[in-house]
């Protein structure tokens, strides 16, 4: 996985994202800006890419992103709560439909017991409420691959994002349509038909 990667998926999600008229927001702190790098490098982006949040350092996420001191203290900079809160802050604050957030410790050093060089976590909001996290551990990797890395993963997570939930919807609908004149209708009208005559 490579720029080459990170090239194709931000053209795809920016199609994508033109076709259904939809806006991202990046909050970055171990990738450090390069999802937003990616998306804008592309001609034509800005029309989807409305800002991009360099977070950093915790102060960074608070008064940027406003995630609150206490996810911060309780579970870290790198883990699933703050990610989120990264997240649905970048789309809150830029007012767009889609926001990504990437947290992570790329190495060499940052690493703490449980949390080794090379965790990221991703979280992903919507403006429809969706909203999903992903963990990956990319290991010893080097500094530089575990950030490309990132980069792609974020990328695919605003794709699954930017398709919707309409391709689980529609099944669903069909299967209901279809069951409901086949149990329900011809029964019912045999019972009123022998109710009737012991009546009179």
């Amino acid at each position: 996985m490579g720029g080459s990667d990170a090239r194709s998926l931000s053209r795809s999600l920016l199609d994508l994202c033109r076709m259904r008229k939809l806006t991202i927001a990046t909050a970055e702190s171990c990738t450090g800006g390069l999802v937003a790098g990616a998306l804008t490098d592309i001609p034509g982006s800005s029309d989807v890419i409305d800002r991009g949040f360099v977070t950093y350092s915790n102060d960074a996420k608070r008064a940027m992103l406003g995630v609150e001191a206490s996810t911060l203290l309780n579970f870290g900079a790198v883990s699933k709560e703050t990610a989120t809160a990264m997240a649905v802050g970048a789309l809150e604050r830029a007012g767009v439909d889609l926001a990504v957030a990437i947290t992570g410790i790329a190495g060499p050093g940052g690493a703490t017991p449980g949390k080794p060089v090379g965790l990221v976590h991703f979280a992903a909001a919507a403006r429809d409420g969706r909203i999903m996290h992903r963990e990956h551990r990319f290991g010893g990797i080097g500094r530089s691959a575990v950030r490309a890395r990132s980069v792609v993963e974020a990328l695919r997570m605003l794709m699954d994002l930017a398709r919707g939930p309409q391709a689980t919807a529609k099944p669903r609908r069909e299967a209901t349509s279809r069951l409901r004149p086949r149990v329900a209708r011809s029964p019912r009208r045999h019972a009123v038909k022998r109710r009737r005559p012991p009546r009179g």
